[in-house]
């Protein structure tokens, strides 16, 4: 899938250097206009329930495993995949030029009901929180955090995303 963006977290990023990658995928779950999100109140923003790819897993095995860990909830759908972003910014692995995150999010369908969260601990220093919200609202939330003067890194794929999914269902 063709990306909708690349985001560049940092300036003079050898992109082609020596590259440590990451996937995730991402979980696009609609209820009418309301979407299903990851709430922090420490920090005040709404993300996408999903992370990591592990290894050996497919991206429908970590759609469910992250979906069940953050909000406690059983994946009834994995429909097709929405759209995807690549991220680069500066790796922590001194023998590596850069960062590369792929993210691809899937429009996906729960049961109803929170269940127990599995987090890790970072997780819950935000106060990770499964929430519904309007996608008007997050959008609006998210993208005034944007101006804070430290929003979450993944903040700005989010908004990216979000208003992408509205643009989406307007022309529905």
């Amino acid at each position: 899938m063709q990306p909708l963006a690349e985001i560049h977290r940092s300036e003079g990023i050898n992109i082609h250097g020596r590259t440590i990658h990451r996937h995730a995928v991402r979980a696009v779950i609609l209820r009418g206009q309301e979407l299903l999100m990851i709430y922090s109140p420490n920090v005040g923003d709404y993300k996408f329930p999903g992370g990591g790819v592990n290894e050996g897993e497919t991206h429908e095995q970590a759609l469910v495993r992250e979906v069940k860990e953050e909000c406690g909830m059983s994946l009834l759908h994995i429909g097709d995949e929405i759209c995807r972003v690549i991220e680069y910014g500066l790796p922590m692995e001194l023998e590596y030029d850069v960062f590369k995150m792929t993210s691809d999010y899937y429009h996906c369908e729960v049961q109803d009901g929170f269940g127990p969260q599995k987090l890790d601990d970072y997780e819950v220093d935000l106060g990770f929180t499964p929430i519904w919200i309007d996608l008007e609202k997050a959008i609006e939330i998210n993208k005034a955090l944007l101006n804070s003067s430290d929003p979450p890194r993944w903040l700005d794929r989010e908004v990216l995303v979000l208003e992408y999914i509205r643009g989406l269902i307007a022309g529905s």
